[in-house]
């Protein structure tokens, strides 16, 4: 110490240097580029890279004087902070000075930065490249004004300075010698820094006195020591050059792509203005190298750089996903706006979750599934990460709504619309218009991609979402079409005069028995592919599907049961673990054959298991309905049509195009083929089936009445969009409807149509009028009711609305919580009770298991036991019974039954239902638990309803024994893979997030690698967001609020 203390000197040569950083840096200072939210970002990625690598046994101690003894190379820093620090504070010139600096400044710091190794050398190397010139072989000054190491305390100005010198001489040492003399350096730095520290004798002891300062002391050395601790016990990263190229790459992109936002550009990278990064993830995820040719051009169109909505249309697999996919990463990434997918089916939502969870992670984005009962509406609100919402219809509706309602709209960059279409199908279509009208009317700023691969009157869907159109007829397989009469295949040749050209005759030995059982020649088709390729073959019915199955399988050549022989029983085996034991005997008899049929009939879990063994080629048939064809993506060598029929209706051309565009796999087949077989008589329609135009596409939301265009109005008048009669019909007009009007409107016009509905919902008690004018009038304005407020908000059909609460309402009179069967009566769906038909005996015999206050409930509602009885017996009855209230109370008895034993097959069995329906009532039932929830929730009169209901919806919708929810709260995971995990020790969110995905596959059952990232990925993103809420939700807390009294005039002073 010189002139009075004033600057702390210290000479340290180039050889001490070197020795003494091998031992303490262990962070590349190329990370200095990133700032904010990359560091962060990049310091995910380096806990990532520690988790996979693994330690040996004998490194694993828990106890402080392993952590810091020899075999550490820290132990010689932490002597020297201590050395350091108390020779300086020996000084009494320093020790009023360093005492002032503010504790919390230092343990502020030490949180955001996890001050260890890396943290602090990442810190260092910010301040080296100023001072390089001066480090080597020179004194280092260090004033009390100096920049950041005046914010500090003074053990760290050492350290730092320390750090400065040993980093500048280090980048005179070659790569080569550095690694070579790592652990030798490290060893000597230890041994010499020990006998070089001047060591302090108790003198030093008495002279301090002030507590503070000792405090002070002691909290510096503990918090270094527990900061390196920490970083003793995690794994150290193993560093390569590649890989530290490859992140510096990336992190100079990033920083580019920062000052390209600022300067208002959205180019963040050179994979089509996202970051290499994204590039190298498709290729590492989904073996994607190159896009085709025609990808390139549509995401490089005008329209879509000018961010202008867009409809395209390709045949099925063609790559149309991708696309969607790269337009959302650059809303995400770039933009750093929501973004919206909306997919037709549950099980798609939970596919393209999966798939894009290991993006989400990678990249720092949420993934959130709204599909079923899941979902939060509004959506969690996030300052810094974007959310990618990936919903069903219904589910997307809700979260627009809540979004408009939350003033929040704006947020949402970007809506994704796969599928297209299904705008023309039903009340499914009504409620995707309703959602894009919304969009249209609410949101300049929110962009709209439609897809589909079988669109027809594109003209009207452009003219009503204002969008650019592009289409193309690429295949990355070929496709060859054939039609089977007889024993006779024909080529479909649009060049022929009849469309058909004759291809060959079936050449395959068939004995009488076998054309008795086969006479459509299924046996000769699919052997000519199965079981090296494999097939999809399409049947009219659930019933046909297991009957085509278990014929061919009588037939097929014994060679098939060698194939993947192993593989096909421990299928098997899975199948049974996943059922308890319980198997379908179709099933038991085909899968020995590579064979399986598909339809709604099956579990989830047992559709999940058969899907990834026909994905991973143990299984090579099919047997399945039409819904496989707008499912999950499951493609085929050949798929055969065996019959243009599904149920009793002739095929549509839709239909065809769907089911047909599974044939041909890329990456893997050359070409695909698809084989319809059909009867003479049929030969005319199935002509003019393949050679007619694809279906137009209409509007079904005047069709749909109370799902449609009165549940539209509601909507729009509770959002407060629209509220009186001109503006709701000037609304209307720009609809898909509106667009159509004069094709679908014969009798009334769209105007009479907008005043009908608006009396119907006054009348029914969902709208009041505010003025007194008469409803033609176009000021008249509206309000909604509590009521209609509950109804929209809990996405009630209007049809039911006014009986759920009735039915509420007297619940409330005699509500018995003595069991779940009252409160699963109330949310059983009424749609799905209509269509119920009750087995009279089973009905009678599950009455009278009933305890006695569950029969009360049965009273209550009307229904005694000797109605039920008679019924059972077959005897007439001249008392009404209400039959929707007596096939509902049948089913809430199914739905308490699977609650109590959580088994579907022994349910099934009991009520003597297929397995599959009965999982679809539960459902069903989950979700009308959740939509009944948000009802109440409206309306104060049903408190008591809201706390009841919370729990049941989770009942309902996991339907499992309460220590597996929360391992199938992660998408993917199932009941049967659930229970797998659990008796693996794998019992939590956190234990599957941290997971190892290559010791998952070696630990569970017939568990991919695929799916295995997957599940991983899931659970990490799945914590993350939990995570990320509650840290905003305490920073709200702490927060101090916008109109805190006084703020407005403190602000007005300053200025």
């Amino acid at each position: 110490m010189e002139e009075g203390g004033s600057r702390i000197r210290r000479r340290v040569s180039a050889r001490k240097r070197n020795r003494s950083l091998e031992g303490i840096c262990a962070s590349p200072p190329a990370t200095q580029s990133l700032t904010g939210a990359d560091q962060e970002e990049e310091a995910g990625a380096g806990s990532r890279r520690r988790k996979t690598v693994g330690l040996e046994p004998g490194q694993q101690s828990d106890s402080e004087e392993d952590m810091f003894g020899d075999s550490y190379t820290e132990n010689s820093f932490l002597a020297q902070v201590d050395a350091l620090e108390q020779k300086y504070m020996q000084s009494p010139e320093h020790r009023k000075h360093v005492t002032d600096f503010a504790t919390e400044d230092l343990c502020s710091e030490s949180i955001q930065n996890k001050l260890g190794i890396t943290a602090v050398s990442n810190l260092s190397g910010s301040k080296m490249n100023e001072d390089a010139k001066n480090q080597i072989g020179h004194d280092v000054p260090v004033e009390p004004g100096d920049g950041l190491l005046f914010e500090v305390p003074s053990s760290q100005v050492l350290y730092f300075e320390h750090l400065q010198n040993t980093s500048n001489d280090l980048g005179h040492q070659s790569t080569e010698e550095r690694d070579r003399n790592s652990h030798k350096t490290a060893d000597e730095d230890l041994s010499c820094t020990r006998l070089e520290q001047p060591q302090q004798n108790d003198e030093f002891t008495s002279t301090v006195k002030d507590t503070s300062e000792m405090s002070r002391t002691k909290s510096v050395k503990d918090h270094l020591k527990s900061a390196m601790t920490g970083n003793a016990k995690a794994q150290t990263p193993v560093f390569s050059r590649s890989k530290h190229f490859k992140e510096t790459l990336l992190s100079e992109e990033i920083s580019v792509a920062k000052r390209a936002i600022e300067s208002s550009s959205d180019d963040l990278g050179p994979f089509y203005s996202l970051p290499s990064k994204v590039r190298d993830l498709y290729a590492q995820f989904r073996g994607i190298e190159k896009l085709y040719e025609w990808q390139h051009t549509c995401l490089t169109l005008g329209s879509v750089q000018k961010r202008k909505n867009l409809i395209y249309s390709l045949p099925t697999s063609g790559g149309k996903t991708l696309v969607a996919e790269i337009l959302m990463l650059q809303e995400l990434l770039c933009r750093k706006k929501d973004v919206l997918m909306i997919l037709p089916y549950v099980a798609i939502v939970q596919e393209k979750i999966s798939g894009l969870s290991s993006f989400g992670i990678e990249l720092g984005f949420f993934v959130e599934e709204y599909a079923g009962s899941k979902g939060k509406f509004p959506p969690t609100k996030r300052r810094e990460k974007k959310s990618l919402y990936i919903a069903t219809i219904e589910k997307g509706h809700s979260l627009v709504n809540s979004l408009i309602e939350s003033g929040r709209i704006s947020t949402l960059g970007l809506i994704v619309v796969d599928e297209l279409h299904m705008i023309g199908e039903g009340s499914r279509g009504a409620v995707l218009e309703m959602t894009l009208s919304k969009v249209l009317y609410t949101s300049k700023t929110t962009q709209i991609i439609g897809m589909s691969a079988t669109l027809s009157n594109v003209e009207d869907l452009q003219e009503f979402l204002k969008a650019e159109y592009y289409t193309s007829q690429f295949r990355p397989v070929e496709l060859k079409e054939y039609l089977k009469i007889n024993d006779t295949i024909y080529e479909v040749d649009s060049k022929a005069a009849d469309g058909l050209t004759f291809s060959r005759l079936i050449n395959y030995k068939y004995s009488d028995a076998l054309k008795k059982m086969d006479p459509d020649h299924l046996v000769a088709l699919v052997t000519e592919v199965i079981p090296s390729y494999s097939c999809l073959v399409f049947c009219p019915s659930k019933k046909n599907c297991e009957n085509v199955a278990e014929m061919l399988c009588k037939f097929l050549s014994k060679d098939c049961l060698k194939h993947r022989e192993k593989e096909k029983h421990e299928v098997i085996k899975n199948l049974r673990n996943i059922s308890n034991g319980n198997m379908c005997p179709v099933l038991k008899r085909t899968i020995p054959f590579g064979v399986a049929y598909h339809h709604s009939g099956l579990t989830s879990d047992e559709r999940k298991l058969l899907e990834e063994a026909y994905s991973t080629g143990v299984l090579c048939l099919f047997t399945c309905t039409s819904t496989l064809a707008a499912g999950v993506n499951l493609p085929a060598r050949r798929v055969i049509l065996r019959a243009p029929y599904v149920a009793q209706e002739f095929l549509k051309r839709n239909q065809y195009k769907q089911m047909i565009g599974r044939a041909g796999r890329a990456g893997i087949d050359t070409v695909g083929e698809s084989i319809l077989i059909l009867q003479e008589k049929d030969k005319e329609q199935v002509l003019e089936l393949i050679n007619r135009p694809l279906e137009n596409c209409y509007s079904h939301l005047v069709q749909e009445f109370t799902k449609g265009i009165q549940s539209l109005f509601l909507s729009l008048i509770g959002l407060k969009i629209a509220t009186n009669l001109d503006d709701i019909y000037q609304f209307v007009n720009g609809t898909f409807f509106g667009v159509q009007q004069k094709v679908l409107l014969k009798e009334k016009s769209l105007w009479e149509i907008t005043v009908d509905s608006l009396r119907y919902l006054t009348e029914k008690g969902l709208l009041q009028k505010d003025s007194q004018n008469s409803e033609e009038g176009s000021h008249c304005h509206f309000h909604i009711t509590k009521l209609g407020r509950a109804s929209f908000k809990g996405t009630i059909d209007l049809a039911y609305c006014d009986i759920l609460y009735k039915d509420l309402k007297k619940g409330l009179e005699g509500l018995v919580l003595e069991s779940f069967l009252h409160l699963v009566y109330l949310v059983t769906p009424y749609d799905v009770g209509s269509q119920c038909n009750p087995d009279w005996m089973v009905y009678f015999r599950q009455f009278n298991q009933l305890s006695p206050a569950e029969q009360t409930i049965a009273a209550f509602l009307g229904i005694s036991e000797s109605f039920i009885g008679k019924k059972a017996a077959g005897q007439a009855i001249r008392k009404n019974v209400d039959k929707g209230i007596i096939n509902r109370l049948y089913l809430s008895f199914v739905l308490y039954s699977l609650l109590k034993e959580n088994n579907i097959w022994s349910v099934s069995e009991k009520f003597n239902m297929p397995r599959g329906y009965v999982q679809n009532v539960l459902t069903g039932a989950a979700s009308f638990a959740s939509c009944v929830l948000h009802f109440c929730e409206e309306l104060e009169e049903f408190w008591v309803y809201r706390a009841l209901l919370v729990e049941l919806t989770k009942k309902l919708t996991y339907c499992v024994k309460a220590e597996l929810i929360p391992l199938m709260e992660v998408t993917g995971v199932l009941e049967g893979r659930a229970k797998q995990l659990y008796n693996a020790g794998y019992k939590s969110l956190k234990h599957l997030a941290n997971a190892n995905p290559e010791v998952l596959v070696r630990t569970i059952d017939h568990l991919s690698r695929r799916q295995a990232k997957q599940i991983v990925s899931s659970a990490k993103m799945l914590l993350h967001e939990k995570a990320e809420a509650l840290q905003e939700e305490a920073e709200e807390l702490l927060r101090l609020p916008p109109d805190f009294p006084g703020m407005g005039d403190s602000a007005t002073e300053q200025a």
